[in-house]
């Protein structure tokens, strides 16, 4: 349902601005803004994701976690392409992703639903759920001489 809403909703909902909008103040003014926001949010971008990627950077060298650099600078990068894209509506939701108070309350939200597994590096663990006869063998490929090779073998 929130895939129809992406492609069917958005839009209807940027034209209704438009015209909203567009009958306030006009065709020029209401371009100027559209402009204006989209190179104001360039900036803005540019900038967090300088923050964003020195944390990142941060965070791997000092052995912590990235999880949250790594989805801080993805919504940065989210959001820049949301204030790339003409329109008022999505401009506010990029704008609000470059809030950090609002990042982390997607974060929040978003972590609410995902369950997180971890893999600890060099300690390997194997769980076997059936107790079957497990049988160590050796093998050898008995090659036909007539046969050419499959092709899915160097020879």
């Amino acid at each position: 349902m929130w895939l129809f809403f992406l492609f069917i909703g958005v839009p209807i909902i940027e034209i209704a601005l438009f015209i909203q909008v567009g009958g306030w103040l006009g065709l020029w003014p209401t371009l100027g803004i559209v402009v204006l926001t989209a190179i104001a949010g360039t900036m803005m971008v540019r900038s967090q994701g300088a923050r964003a990627l020195a944390n990142l950077q941060r965070s791997f060298n000092d052995l912590n976690d990235p999880t949250e650099p790594l989805a801080h600078g993805a919504m940065i990068l989210f959001s820049g392409a949301l204030l790339l894209t003409p329109g008022f509506f999505t401009d506010a939701l990029g704008f609000a992703l470059l809030i950090p108070a609002f990042r982390k309350f997607v974060m929040r939200e978003i972590g609410k639903r995902i369950q997180v597994n971890s893999v600890v590096a060099g300690q390997a663990q194997w769980t076997s759920e059936s107790n079957e006869t497990v049988i160590d063998g050796d093998y050898e490929v008995e090659e036909d001489p007539n046969k050419p090779p499959s092709g899915w073998t160097r020879h």
